[in-house]
């Protein structure tokens, strides 16, 4: 069963990569990861590192805390 916590945060991923309407391929070569990596993330089958959150705040250029909030 996966966590609410990576579920919550993947859509979270999710809902801000769409609104700036980014595919996975374009986001993830912003964030310099792979395509399936940010798809496992989405799909809350990767638990992430601090540091792979703080690459992908700064590359939807939000903060941390507000990829966080809510979770």
């Amino acid at each position: 069963m996966k966590k609410d916590i990576l579920i919550k945060f993947g859509q979270k991923v999710r809902e801000e990569r769409l609104k700036q309407k980014l595919s996975q391929e374009q986001f993830a070569d912003i964030v310099g990861v792979h395509r399936t990596y940010i798809g496992m993330i989405e799909r809350a089958e990767k638990n992430i590192t601090l540091e792979n959150i703080e690459k992908i705040a700064k590359a939807l250029k939000i903060r941390i805390s507000d990829l966080l909030d809510n979770l």
